[in-house]
């Protein structure tokens, strides 16, 4: 029962659009520490998903934050500044661009999560 609930506490905290968050601060105050908050929250819950063994929830909890992401890129779409800030890529594709990217700090912190673990258990 513990897994479990640790493991809807971590697609909760997944359920915020990390992404978006990210873009918007860079769109609106220039700056990059949106992108900085997201690598540091998603590596720290895919770090203690392994280490509760809850990796399911781990990629349900991504799906989710890409899905509410493009929900809310969508709707800044009427924005020409928006469309325009991104080049060459679109805010679409920005998103899944990040989002991949995003995938490789959660698998170094599965990685230290697993030798940790792994650690503890010799």
């Amino acid at each position: 029962m513990r897994k479990f609930q640790s493991g809807i506490l971590i697609l909760i905290l997944f359920c915020f659009p990390y992404v978006y968050f990210s873009m918007y601060q860079d769109f609106d105050n220039r700056s990059m520490l949106g992108y900085l908050f997201m690598i540091i929250v998603t590596s720290l819950l895919a770090f203690f998903s392994k280490r509760s063994n809850n990796l399911f929830f781990l990629v349900l909890g991504n799906i989710l934050s890409a899905i509410i992401s493009y929900i809310y890129i969508s709707d800044m779409a009427g924005n020409d500044r928006w469309e325009g800030y991104f080049k060459p890529l679109a805010p679409n594709d920005l998103l899944i661009l990040v989002s991949l990217l995003n995938l490789i700090p959660q698998f170094f912190a599965i990685w230290i999560a697993r030798d940790s673990k792994n650690k503890e258990q010799q």
